[in-house]
């Protein structure tokens, strides 16, 4: 009898001990889970471990005719697949296994499209959200009457619901601002809800900027409202000076050069050169600034207003063209690496970067 009640309070310690060990074995998991870094792809979270050689500049569709005038209606759907299918079959050839699109609202985003390119191909496509300023006429008309802090609930909305109505969340902010030595104010509030947007989702912020005063004014606007500069891409950097290029990485910021292509009639060295764009990642590199670096070819440009959405350009002139031009010039491909697979997984991850002004 007593060894029948010994062997009865061992199984229940067993038990009870497998259970425990399976509860905690169950929190040590999720814990990891949570703290492992993502991005957000058309198809949902992805480990940033796993999105590889990314392309952080590209667009497959834009519409340039204006935001009270363009609309999902505007383009078939099929046709741009078709159209751009190939190319980014071509992107994957090269090794390419993510591609963020930067066509925002109103600018011609399409979500279904990035997501059924994605399902054709197996490549990563991160959408996102915002509003394009420069120009003002991608602009809604509801802009300019919205308040900066209803301006953020509506791309936090995306964030977390989708956007219209398609389930597809954005995995980036993407913002532009008139390339003026002072920024107007509806540029102010541009970057200004795209900082409450950061802090409440984590989403990096992408700003169609070019020259320097209008990114250092965006910059400050952002530490002034708790987001550190690393939580900012300063797209089209190439248009402004190494030494400002330097500044704003040395406090953070992430350097977009990202006009690179092929140009046989751009004498070698001139600004829009591979040469150019070799010589500006050298002088960063000089600096110790390498991992602060994000480079794309600005490509694709499927527009509706044109037969067969005109011209395309493609997304392989880096690996052809520009790479060997960087090898020629001592970069390692570890540093290569750097510059396409761990900056774009760093530049992107869903995180809020807090300002503390007391660690500055």
């Amino acid at each position: 009898m007593e060894e029948q009640e010994d062997n009865q309070d061992y199984t229940f310690k067993f038990i009870l001990w497998l259970i425990l060990f399976l509860v905690f074995g169950i929190i040590i998991i999720t814990c990891k889970q949570e703290s492992e870094d993502y991005i957000i792809t058309v198809n949902g979270p992805v480990l940033s471990s796993q999105t590889g050689v990314a392309l952080t500049h590209e667009h497959i569709l834009v519409d340039f005719i204006s935001a009270d005038s363009t609309g999902y209606f505007r383009w078939d759907k099929d046709s741009v697949i078709k159209k751009a299918l190939p190319f980014v079959k071509g992107a994957g050839n090269k090794g390419v296994l993510t591609i963020f699109d930067c066509s925002p609202a109103y600018l011609g985003r399409d979500p279904v499209i990035l997501k059924r390119l994605s399902e054709e191909t197996g490549i990563n496509f991160i959408t996102n959200t915002g509003y394009y300023g420069f120009n003002n006429i991608h602009l809604p008309a509801e802009f300019y009457a919205l308040s900066t802090d209803k301006l953020a609930e509506i791309w936090i909305d995306e964030f977390k619901n989708g956007i219209d109505g398609t389930g597809i969340k954005p995995g980036f902010i993407k913002i532009a601002v008139d390339p003026a030595d002072n920024l107007a104010p509806k540029d102010i509030k541009l970057i200004t809800a795209a900082a409450l947007t950061h802090l409440a989702t984590g989403l990096t912020i992408a700003s169609h900027t070019g020259p320097d005063k209008p990114a250092f004014e965006q910059i400050e606007i952002l530490k002034k409202n708790g987001v550190d500069p690393s939580a900012f891409i300063w797209v089209h950097a190439q248009q402004s000076s190494p030494e400002k290029n330097i500044e704003a990485a040395k406090a953070g910021t992430w350097i977009s050069l990202d006009n690179i292509r092929n140009r046989p009639e751009v004498k070698s060295g001139d600004p829009s050169s591979l040469e150019w764009y070799a010589n500006r990642i050298a002088e960063l590199k000089k600096q110790g600034l390498l991992n602060k670096v994000l480079i794309s070819h600005d490509s694709g440009w499927y527009d509706p207003a044109k037969p067969d959405g005109g011209p395309f350009n493609g997304f392989t002139d880096i690996f052809e063209f520009f790479l060997p031009l960087l090898k020629e010039k001592g970069f390692t491909q570890e540093e290569i690496d750097l510059i396409l697979v761990k900056n774009p997984q760093e530049a992107f991850k869903v995180k809020v970067r807090p300002y503390l002004t007391q660690n500055k």
